[in-house]
């Protein structure tokens, strides 16, 4: 059995750091890896991220993330990454990392993901070339977890992004920025590989569970949404 904690959302800064580590302290008691769901930042500063190494470094486990929208504000995203894998924390966009966990081989495949909608109520790749642009920035998020996926050699698999695959987890949210909250091109993306469990966040009024179309659980970590210091899954035997 291999043991998942994952926190999404906790828009770190001064003011914040300390909040979450007596519980992370305990974390090699609880879990195998620790997985965080993006908008580690309030505005994506450096100095943020560097509050971030400081709160979620030297865990004892893994850490793997992804950014959130958030973390792009302040345009230092390749600041932001080197302080994070400087603290020792994996950072995805588009790619994996496979785990020793315990002698079982975790696979994470992560992207922040993007807007755009889901089925029947979705933005299309027409018209003007603004709205273009917008689609087909969620189409190659998606493509890009899909080959990631696809491409792990692991026993376990695990989707990892900060936009909702499902709008299951949105539900909570007001119907109007469902668009811009995930997409259905994610959700497709995780089916199209034998993936266990997949992970968001961005939705803090959402709800917890969800599934894709394809059945595969959907768990939003919001920090907002759990409203503990993170959630703790047991792949293996399908219960969390």
């Amino acid at each position: 059995m291999i043991r998942i904690a994952a926190v999404g959302d906790v828009h770190v800064d001064e003011d914040v750091v300390g909040r979450f580590r007596p519980a992370l302290e305990e974390l090699p008691e609880h879990a195998d890896a620790l997985l965080l769901a993006g908008d580690l930042t309030r505005h994506g500063s450096e100095s943020e991220a560097r509050c971030v190494a400081e709160e979620f470094g030297g865990l004892g486990v893994p850490v793997v993330t992804v950014l959130g929208n958030h973390d792009h504000q302040c345009d230092e995203v390749p600041q932001v990454v080197k302080v994070l894998e400087d603290a020792g924390i994996t950072v995805l966009e588009g790619n994996g990392v496979v785990l020793d966990c315990g002698g079982h081989r975790l696979g994470i495949a992560g992207v922040k993901g993007f807007g755009g909608g889901f089925a029947g109520r979705c933005a299309s790749d027409f018209g003007e070339p603004e709205m273009k642009a917008f689609v087909r920035t969620t189409t190659d998020s998606a493509d890009q977890l899909a080959a990631a996926l696809r491409g792990l050699d692991c026993d376990v698999l695990v989707a990892l992004t900060h936009y909702a695959p499902v709008p299951d987890t949105l539900a909570g949210e007001p119907l109007e920025i469902y668009p811009f909250l995930g997409s259905y091109q994610l959700g497709q993306a995780i089916d199209s590989a034998p993936t266990a469990l997949a992970l968001h966040g961005h939705a803090h009024a959402g709800s917890e569970r969800g599934t894709t179309p394809g059945g595969v659980r959907v768990r939003n970590v919001a920090h907002p949404v759990i409203k503990q210091a993170y959630s703790i899954f047991h792949l293996g035997n399908h219960t969390d």
